[in-house]
């Protein structure tokens, strides 16, 4: 398994002619201000990103979001932070934490244009459900996917995750990191996003 080492400014990555900018989703109990998502973002400078929040946070609630309104709303988020970037959505890349990950690989497998899919922490199954998965939309994502977990991840494997995730469509990388559901070493999650924006943009 791939390990990375922590971030850093020799991490940076100038801006891609073929992602424009990178639009990241919390996970369902979390914010637009989770530490990863804020560690990304700085670490992908000047790329351009936008963090936004679901329905249910924007109003106080702490009820999870359905997927129909969270989808609907990341495809509105999408379309708009195009629009202010002055590009085509097909140069923004999708993407967050669990539950964000997955509304994003929703969101494109329904039509949504994107640069790629960056799925952090992707929720394969609830823990100790193996038979649920979450995984009948992957053939339909036809775009770069990044996926970046823990090695101790409890809604997914390593070993589930990359025979599962091999349903996706487009190119699929996998990096797997120390730690579970929420890796604590920030750095290792944002030099496998920089590594792959950076192959990304000479693809």
């Amino acid at each position: 398994m791939r390990r990375l080492s922590s971030g850093g400014d020799r991490y940076r990555v100038r801006v891609s002619t073929v992602v424009a900018g990178l639009l990241l989703t919390p996970g369902a109990s979390a914010g637009r201000d989770h530490r990863t998502l804020v560690a990304l973002e700085e670490a992908v400078a000047p790329l351009r990103v936008r963090r936004i929040d679901f329905p249910n946070r924007i109003v106080g609630s702490r009820a999870p979001d359905r997927p129909g309104p969270a989808v609907a709303h990341l495809r509105a988020q999408a379309d708009d932070f195009a629009a202010e970037l002055g590009v085509p959505p097909e140069q923004i890349a999708l993407g967050g934490r669990s539950f964000g990950g997955r509304m994003s690989s929703i969101a494109v497998a329904e039509g949504q244009p994107a640069a790629g899919l960056v799925l952090l922490s992707y929720p394969l199954h609830p823990p100790g459900r193996p038979e649920t998965l979450r995984i009948e939309h992957l053939p339909d994502v036809h775009v770069p996917v990044l996926a970046v977990s823990g090695e101790r991840d409890p809604f997914g494997s390593p070993d589930e995750l990359v025979e599962h995730l091999a349903l996706v469509g487009g190119p699929l990388t996998t990096v797997f990191v120390p730690g579970d559901h929420s890796p604590s070493n920030d750095g290792a999650v944002c030099a496998a996003v920089v590594d792959w924006l950076r192959a990304l943009g000479q693809g």
